[in-house]
Order: structure tokens, then C-alpha cells, then sequence
């Protein structure tokens, strides 16, 4: 049985021991593989490249990068853009990057290959980019750049995401982190509202979810409602959802971040150049060790 996420927020019934949630892949990547190196050939290569990268920095949460996994298949495999025809609607190009079953039956490798190293000790969180982040991605991999995403763009861009988590949905995940671009400063509730098939089938496998949202994007509390947990390096405050304080910045130059409030952890991306030294380090200091 999976524990959602939610269970180890600050705050929550479940003890709220989760302090520290990072997203650490071009670090450990990079560390343990080299630069051109790629985990995703095969659910034992990712597995032995997981497995060092887990014991290496003990996190608290287990982050599964579907969106790095769709990169690389699709890079070994030819690309998207012969596979685009002459259809021009906007979310095409998501649809074609998803709908194929051969991925979906290596990532079901993946996730049951990762769930079995873990063993319950630590929750396993599919971090994929949002509907709207992830439409804009595919139409730039399939070599068109001028595309104007309009609302029910995204709601399919939605339900083809969430019919993805069907396919993975008899393992014991316990949770989806949804991000959005970094610097898409256009993002707002209106976009999030169409979300709303991905967060349905999330909340029918009881899974939790996360939104990490764009660095300076600040979103009112009520369009909040439906996630456990809000990652934002600007926001202090989201309703009932946890905040993780996106740190990242501060955690490669090395500064020391106010303490926590309530309801809040720190979240941190690192960086694929920083020096294990630093890293175990800065650790540390976040972990009160």
C-alpha cells in the first residue's frame, strides 16, 4: 500500500518528518554517469544509476523524472518532429510523445524497479512538467516554436497526462509533483483550472499532489485548494498545502536560508556543477545534523 506524501508534510496527522525534498538528476547525473551519460536505457541501468544517486544523498523524497525519461526515449528513438505530419492543433505534438506504448511498458519497468529498491522506507513522487509546461516542450521538440497554447490546448494536453498515470497506476506511488517553466511569468489560476482531469485521476489512485510553480508566480490561495503542497521560492503561504520553499538559488552559492515556518520544507533543484563537499554540507545544515 502506498503512504501519499501528504501523510509527511509539516503539519500533517502522518508526523510531518519530511524537511528537505529534492530534485537532484543533472547533479548525480553528472556525478555518477559523466556528462553524456543516459540512466533511462533500461529499467536495471536506471536502477543501479538510482540506487547509488539514493544512497548517496538519503532524501526524503524519491523523485522519478518522467519528463527527462520522455526526453531521452524519444531522443534515441528518431525524435518528434517526423512524426508530426501536417497536423498543425497544438496539442498533436503531446499526444504523439505519450500515446506510444512502448515507453509506457519501460517506465512501468522503472517505477516497479524503483518501488522494489525502496521497499516503503521513502515515497516515490513522478515528477512530471504540467499540462501547460509539458504542451509548449513537445511543440519545441517537434521544431515548432510559435505556438499559441489556448485553453483547450491544455485541457488535452490534461487528459493525455493523466491518461499516462493510468498506465502506471497499480504501483504504490504516493505522489505526482506537477512544475511549471520556470520563467513562465503568463502562468494563473485559469490555467491551473484546467488541470483539473489530471488532478481527478491523481486523487482516484489517492495518490498526493504538488505544483511547483514559476519562480515569479504568485497564485491566490483558493485557486490552491486541490494540492497538498505548493513549491515556490516567493510564496509563504497556501491555504491548507504545505509550502516548500524553493531554495535552489541559495543552495548553490552556499547561504545559509531563514528557518522554517509552518507548514513549510525546504525544496532545493541542485545544480549539475556543485561539489559533493558543498552538497553534503549544505545538507546537513538543512537536516539540523
Amino acid at each position: 500500500m502506498n503512504q501519499p506524501f501528504a501523510e509527511l508534510l509539516p503539519g500533517s496527522a502522518g508526523g510531518g518528518r519530511l524537511r528537505v525534498w529534492l530534485k537532484s538528476s543533472a547533479y548525480t547525473k553528472r556525478l555518477l554517469l559523466g556528462e553524456a551519460g543516459d540512466p533511462w536505457v533500461s529499467a536495471a541501468n536506471y536502477l543501479a544509476y538510482f540506487s547509488q544517486a539514493h544512497g548517496l544523498l538519503k532524501p526524503d523524497v524519491a523523485v522519478l523524472e518522467v519528463g527527462e525519461f520522455y526526453d531521452a526515449w524519444t531522443a534515441r528513438h528518431g525524435g518528434l518532429a517526423g512524426q508530426m505530419g501536417n497536423r498543425r492543433r497544438a496539442s498533436t505534438a503531446l499526444r504523439k510523445l505519450l500515446e506510444p506504448q512502448a515507453p509506457r511498458a519501460v517506465l512501468a519497468e522503472v517505477v516497479e524497479a524503483v518501488l522494489a529498491h525502496l521497499r516503503g522506507q521513502t515515497p516515490l513522487v513522478l515528477a512530471v512538467p504540467s499540462p501547460r509546461h509539458w504542451l509548449n516542450h513537445a511543440n519545441r521538440m517537434s521544431g515548432r516554436s510559435d505556438i499559441a497554447a489556448e485553453g483547450d490546448d491544455i485541457e488535452d494536453a490534461a487528459m493525455y497526462l493523466a491518461d499516462l498515470i493510468r498506465a502506471v497506476s497499480v504501483f504504490p506511488v504516493s505522489g505526482l509533483l506537477l512544475e511549471e517553466a520556470p520563467d513562465d511569468v503568463s502562468f494563473g489560476p485559469a490555467d491551473l483550472a484546467r488541470y483539473q482531469s489530471v488532478v481527478n485521476v491523481v486523487r482516484h489512485y489517492r495518490w498526493s499532489v504538488a505544483l511547483r510553480l514559476p519562480a515569479e508566480v504568485t497564485l491566490p490561495v483558493d485557486a490552491l485548494a486541490d494540492f497538498d503542497a505548493v513549491i515556490s521560492p516567493v510564496m509563504q503561504q497556501a491555504g491548507s498545502a504545505a509550502v516548500g520553499r524553493d531554495i535552489s538559488a541559495a543552495f548553490a552559492r552556499g547561504d545559509s536560508v531563514p528557518p522554517l515556518g509552518e507548514r513549510q520544507f525546504h525544496f532545493a533543484q541542485l545544480e549539475a556543477g556543485l561539489r559533493p563537499e558543498s552538497v553534503l554540507e549544505a545538507l546537513s545544515r538543512l537536516r539540523g545534523g
